[in-house]
């Protein structure tokens, strides 16, 4: 549907983007992704080698902590910096205390650009990079790194020849990721006033009220995520990554002295930027009036995101479970691809699947209510696009992926031997998956089940331009604050959103941990 807006006639209002801001919209999203993935590959990949392979005062602390960040969505990060670092925010204040200096007296970095935006996606972002290296290098074979150092290489030699190789896919992998969400970012940069495509969007729509335009620059966006793809796809060639089973447990590099407080502080430091820092600030705008939690405003808005995230989270696990199911039941080449198709909705951006969504329901609408009118003389007004059946629907293109991985890999270490023996017993499929499958699948389903919940808790793009009228939820209310520069009053929803979104991530640092340990137990 966005693809084929290219096809149709390009307006006044197109022609006039294309000799204005489309250049900067191309320009600003490439130093967007430059920078956030040179950002999230130094912060991820440092990370996960310094706690997989080296042993520091506070390792087994900061192998989970250095997820916090995850739960901590990207706009509600650039609202707490920018109340810190403006020029009216506490460290400007104390700096001109302090040495009595003046407007124009002094220098300091400005927050709100476009390398204010990449400090605060990559500090977000790098967590999907540290989590797939980590799980990376825990899986590389031991004797091949004792063999590099018996070999000469040094530390630092063995990183950059043999284990950074060896790990590229699952680092390419997690830079890909935080790539999209960047691309899919609007909170940010539109708080930043970057001008990017996703903000170009929003601004056609609403602005200029130009559908069309809007969606023919989403074809142009979806462009620049396939390309991303392509060029991951192409960088690997005809390469081949099979990483050995470790037979032993690693014995991680006992760190002392200055080698390990070095270790401590860059672990500490980007906790501290990207989670702590930002969640005390939170909470010191909060606590100045903890009783707006308790106010029928934000219990409503609390119930609101709920009832959403609880009803999208619902749909995507059983629209999940079919396609999971269906494809173990019949393996072919056809419901394969409709079933990776079907998990693409990840890699477009809620901007893009917004206007996706609302134009052929727009149309379903229009169709029906002139056939009432026509025929039975009523109007069906708006059933589709308008209400929540086109938010929701727009969640699950947006979120299917997260909760078909998590389904499909509970599928996997299901044995088919076992659908075989309950098939012998007289059990229908459908029995099979209800009195087998999905027992065992608990721990999976409980996952997918939560991450997406979260996903769609702090889910801000497609929100805004699919809510019903007069409909709000925790994201879009601190959105709308921050935007009026109402940054206190903005802590509120923002900590429920952070708090809500730990739960997930502690159940990720877990199953992470659980993991590294089933790779050194003794079989």
């Amino acid at each position: 549907m966005i693809g084929g807006s290219l096809a149709l006639p390009y307006s006044e209002v197109w022609v006039h983007l294309r000799n204005t801001v489309l250049g900067d919209y191309v320009l600003n999203s490439l130093l967007l992704m430059i920078g956030v993935g040179v950002g999230t590959f130094l912060l991820g990949v440092s990370t996960a080698w310094i706690t997989v392979m080296c042993d520091f005062p506070g390792r087994r602390f900061f192998s989970w902590a250095l997820l916090l960040p995850m739960a901590m969505p990207a706009y509600i990060i650039a609202y707490t910096y920018t109340g810190m670092l403006d020029f009216t925010g506490p460290v400007q204040t104390s700096l001109r205390e302090s040495f009595g200096w003046g407007y124009g007296d002094y220098w300091f970095p400005e927050i709100r650009s476009l390398g204010g935006a990449v400090c605060m996606l990559s500090l977000v972002l790098y967590p999907y990079v540290y989590l797939l290296a980590r799980v990376a290098f825990a899986e590389q074979s031991t004797a091949l790194l004792e063999a590099s150092r018996n070999l000469g290489r040094g530390p630092w030699q063995t990183l950059f020849f043999v284990a950074l190789p060896m790990a590229r896919p699952a680092i390419a992998a997690g830079v890909s990721l935080a790539l999209m969400e960047t691309l899919a970012d609007f909170g940010t940069v539109d708080y930043f006033g970057v001008s990017t495509f996703t903000t170009g969007i929003f601004r056609t729509w609403y602005g200029l009220g130009e559908l069309k335009t809007a969606a023919q620059l989403a074809s142009f966006l979806l462009l620049f995520v396939f390309v991303l793809f392509a060029l991951e796809r192409r960088s690997r060639g005809r390469m081949r990554f099979h990483p050995a089973a470790p037979t032993q447990q690693a014995q991680p590099i006992r760190l002392t002295g200055w080698r390990g407080s070095c270790c401590f502080l860059l672990a500490g430091g980007i906790l501290l930027a990207g989670f702590v820092i930002p969640a005390a600030r939170l909470s010191l705008w909060a606590a100045s009036d903890w009783s707006q939690f308790s106010s029928g405003a934000f219990l409503e808005l609390a119930g609101n995101s709920f009832m959403l995230a609880a009803i999208a989270s619902l749909c995507c696990l059983l629209v999940a479970l079919f396609l999971g199911y269906g494809r173990r039941l019949h393996p072919g080449r056809v419901e394969t691809v409709s079933v990776r198709t079907a998990a693409m909705g990840y890699a477009v951006p809620g901007t893009v699947i917004a206007v996706g969504v609302l134009i052929p329901f727009a149309w379903l609408d229009n169709q029906l209510d002139s056939f009432l009118r026509q025929y039975f003389g009523v109007s069906s007004g708006l059933l589709l696009s308008g209400t929540l059946v086109a938010l929701v629907f727009a969640y699950v293109v947006r979120f299917l992926s997260v909760s078909l991985q998590s389904v499909e890999s509970g599928l996997a270490r299901i044995r088919p031997s076992l659908d075989e023996s309950a098939r012998g017993l007289g059990l229908t499929p459908a029995g099979v998956l209800r009195r087998v499958h999905m027992p065992m699948l608990r721990g999976s389903l409980l996952t997918a089940l939560l991450l997406v919940f979260v996903d769609v808790l702090k889910e801000l793009p497609a929100t805004l331009i699919l809510r019903p009228f007069n409909f709000n939820t925790l994201a879009v209310r601190t959105y709308e604050l921050a935007s009026d520069e109402r940054l206190a009053d903005a802590a509120a929803p923002a900590l429920a959103v952070v708090i809500i979104g730990l739960l997930p991530v502690m159940l990720l640092s877990r199953g992470l941990s659980a993991k590294r340990e089933s790779y050194v137990r003794p079989t």
